[in-house]
């Protein structure tokens, strides 16, 4: 299982191992997962300055 580094919810997992979410790298080049609906609430840049 997945958790989402923003709200620490387990992330489902779809056909061939994908996640329902999204995958924000930041500035060093770390995978952090996030969840749809963590992805809905903030935007892109948000969630990039959350993790730099």
């Amino acid at each position: 299982m997945v958790k989402c580094e923003v709200c620490n919810q387990n992330i489902s997992v779809v056909f061939l191992d994908k996640i329902k979410g999204t995958v924000i790298k930041d500035s060093k080049g770390k995978k952090h997962f996030v969840c749809s609906e963590c992805q809905k609430k903030h935007s892109v840049e948000e969630l990039k300055n959350i993790f730099n």
